[in-house]
């Protein structure tokens, strides 16, 4: 994880003196980086001069120095450090970005855009107006904006080192200044720090922003902790320093580390949880990651053996994981001094599962609602930060930040500066529809930026758009079938619409579709009651009105035109002695084998035929007659090996009996399609007996047995199938 290196208070005294802390820095930069540092540095006093920052009245430049020392110690590389200290020139100068450009090159220039654009996104945190749970929800979709947009990690970092100043120097600040920016940190960069797993950075807004917000509570629970901080974290280090040398003489290998519970974190579980101050065993806590799981239960031993254990405050979530199925040991113990220690225990596995994984600490420490798909992005990121100091340059981390994530989602803003989360390519369109219904259907025109565009327009990251509507009307069904909209629920919505007018109108559009498609494949004789059977429907005017309301692909059609227009394999003509003469299975029930009476049949698992499918039998040599659907090509090579096996067959009345029909379902492959899939096949009350996966390409094959009752539930089901996201097409195996 990205980590401070030392105290955050240590770099700050540090950079009081910018000439000593440049000197400090020739351990970690080679001597072309300081040469640039020194040029940066001597600039920015230059251009900062005696200007002071607007919040806090201190000296700008003393601001941008204690900044750009976080970041040093951050262990980012020299452009980042130069960034930093020119991140205020931006609003000082004419035309900054070409000035700064030209005199530390485009790397710097993009990492200052991208830390503005920061700045800029903080004041959507709090529209005017609205309840308390949309401004939550509005907070949290700023803070997954603020990583989206930006096109390299490093400009957030920046941004949080600057505001970590600010946060230090804020205590002489103008009371509703203070107070604004304190709630401005809790709500929107203490919880990015979090993510990021920037962890002193996260702790000292926090630790500030409460102070700031509540300085009575923040006074009286330090207090009850009767010790700097300081104090604590030697405590910790006094207790890590025990355990090694006792894991060390054991033969345990492990990685120690520690941390003092900041006043923030006791007083939010306290809250949480509904505790007294005294009965917190965690204010001081360590963690021990071992290789192996037998050492988890060795060093527990120890860890009882050196100091007393607390009565009720061991949990094995090894043997017990949690729903989120973390797992660890933990206990807490009464160390030196009669202070509780809390210590947590697990393999080196079982601590990236908790980080990176869905167990992620983070979401548990911030609450809410989970999003899977966001949190394997989180997980993904801390992972980048992590290897940064692997990689050959920072542009290569840069150019892999930008390439990987957060590639399937933007945020577009409202003009009252609400967020809207979008799949990535949607169109003001779908904008529109995701706003309200209403608004949808009555959408005529947008304006993105101010400027009107085109509905069918690919929307991007950060930009604002207003919709144009009429005041009354309904959607056109050009939305569906010629890019206007990408998104599942605004395609949805089109299509109830749709449904709740008219039927000849419905039928009217479709016929003109189905008309175009036909010249267009060059399929104007092809049959109509045959094509519309191939798509699901019994007649051409049940095939016209799911055209029209969009239940229907023109792609689909389009396939069903090539397939009829194909040439058929023909089945070796039979003589009519081959076919036998038919009568019905006496018991009215199950297959109707014609001519012979009782006689054993089995369904063919090459086709699952499912009623009312044609179906023709084959006899076989000692397992009855298999019955395969008329048009199965196993059924055709066997007919034409042996064609006086052929018998007509037919289904008998139905009650109660279920068919395994296999289903292909080809999409483009996401997190959830699968549950998606299965709840719709639940809902309609199909029981899956197997499923087969493949992928390829970013794209998934699934087979799925069903349980079908008849052709109707079939046929449901195809459509129910094939509106589901991303779904690129559904047939029968």
């Amino acid at each position: 994880m990205v980590a401070v290196t030392r105290p955050l208070a240590q770099s700050i005294a540090e950079a009081a003196d910018p000439d000593r802390w440049l000197s400090a820095l020739t351990e970690r930069y080679p001597p072309t980086d300081i040469v640039r540092l020194r040029q940066a540095l001597d600039w920015v006093f230059e251009q900062y001069g005696q200007r002071i920052h607007t919040d806090t009245g201190s000296s700008l430049f003393q601001h941008a120095v204690a900044s750009a020392s976080i970041v040093a110690d951050l262990r980012l590389d020299a452009n980042s450090v130069i960034a930093t200290l020119l991140f205020a020139l931006p609003t000082q100068l004419n035309q900054p970005m070409e000035l700064i450009n030209t005199h530390f090159g485009p790397d710097v220039t993009r990492l200052l855009d991208g830390a503005s654009k920061v700045s800029q996104l903080r004041s959507l945190a709090h529209p005017a107006g609205g309840k308390a749970a949309d401004a939550a929800q509005q907070i949290e979709a700023v803070r997954k904006m603020l990583i989206a947009m930006v096109e390299d990690i490093r400009a957030v970092l920046i941004k949080l080192a600057w505001r970590t100043q600010t946060m230090h120097e804020l205590a002489q600040a103008p009371d509703d200044v203070r107070r604004r920016i304190a709630q401005e940190t809790l709500d929107l960069f203490a919880p990015l720090a979090n993510r990021l797993g920037v962890w002193q950075i996260k702790w000292e807004l926090e630790d500030l922003g409460f102070r700031y917000l509540h300085p009575d509570t923040y006074k009286k629970i330090a207090k009850l902790l009767d010790e700097r901080r300081v104090d604590r974290e030697k405590f910790i280090d006094d207790v890590l320093s025990t355990l090694r040398i006792e894991l060390n003489n054991a033969g345990v290998k492990a990685d120690l580390m520690g941390r003092p519970k900041h006043i923030f974190s006791i007083w939010k579980k306290m809250q949480k949880k509904k505790l007294d101050f005294s009965e917190l065993y965690d204010i001081r806590a360590v963690r021990i990651l071992v290789p192996d799981l037998k050492d988890c239960y060795t060093a527990l031993g120890i860890v009882h053996n050196l100091w007393q254990p607390i009565p009720g405050e061991f949990d094995d979530y090894i043997a017990h994981p949690k729903g989120n199925f973390y797992r660890s040991l933990h206990t807490a113990v009464i160390g030196e001094n009669d202070k509780a220690v809390e210590v947590q225990i697990r393999t080196i596995e079982m601590h990236e599962h908790a980080e990176y994984g869905v167990a992620a600490h983070w979401r548990y420490k911030e609450g809410g609602q989970g999003d899977a798909r966001y949190e394997e992005k989180i997980a993904w990121l801390r992972q980048l930060l992590d290897w940064r100091e692997d990689m050959a340059s920072e542009t290569q981390f840069a150019e892999t930040f930008k390439a990987e994530l957060f590639d399937d989602t933007i945020y577009i803003l409202t003009p009252a500066g609400r967020v809207i989360t979008l799949p990535k390519g949607s169109t003001p369109v779908d904008f529109a529809y995701h706003v309200h219904t209403d608004l949808g259907h009555r959408c005529r025109g947008a304006k993105v930026n101010g400027q009107i565009v085109p509905l069918y327009t690919a929307l991007e990251n950060g930009q604002r758009v207003e919709i144009l509507s009429a005041k009354e009307g309904g959607p056109s069904l050009d939305w569906l079938h010629q890019g206007y909209v990408k998104s599942h629920r605004a395609a949805s919505k089109i299509r109830h619409w749709i449904r709740q007018q008219h039927q000849d109108i419905a039928i009217e559009a479709g016929r003109s579709i189905y008309d175009k498609e036909a010249a267009r494949c060059a399929a104007r004789d092809a049959n109509q009651d045959n094509i519309a059977v191939k798509l699901g429907c019994k007649h051409i005017e049940e095939l016209f009105a799911a055209l029209g309301q969009g239940e229907i692909s023109q792609r689909e059609l389009n396939q069903a035109f090539r397939e009829s227009l194909a040439p058929i394999e023909p089945i070796s003509e039979q003589p009519n002695d081959f076919i036998k003469a038919a009568r019905a299975n006496g018991n009215g029930e199950g297959i109707l084998i014609e001519g012979v009476d009782k006689l054993m049949t089995l369904l063919a698992k090459c086709c699952k035929p499912v009623p009312p499918d044609h179906v023709m039998g084959f006899v076989t040599k000692g397992r009855g007659i298999s019955i395969h659907r008329s048009d199965c090509s196993t059924l055709k090579r066997l007919a034409s090996a042996a064609p006086e096996r052929l018998i007509n067959a037919d289904w008998g009345i139905q009650r109660g009996h279920v068919f395994a029909t296999d289903l292909l379902v080809e999409a483009h492959n996401r997190g959830t399609l699968l549950r998606d899939l299965s709840d719709i096949m639940a809902r309609e009350r199909i029981n899956v007996t197997a499923v087969n996966t493949q992928n390829k390409d970013q794209r998934v094959l699934m087979r799925f047995t069903l349980e079908i009752r008849d052709a109707e539930q079939l046929q449901r089901i195809l459509i129910k199938l094939q509106d589901v996201n991303e779904v690129i097409r559904v047939i029968r195996g």
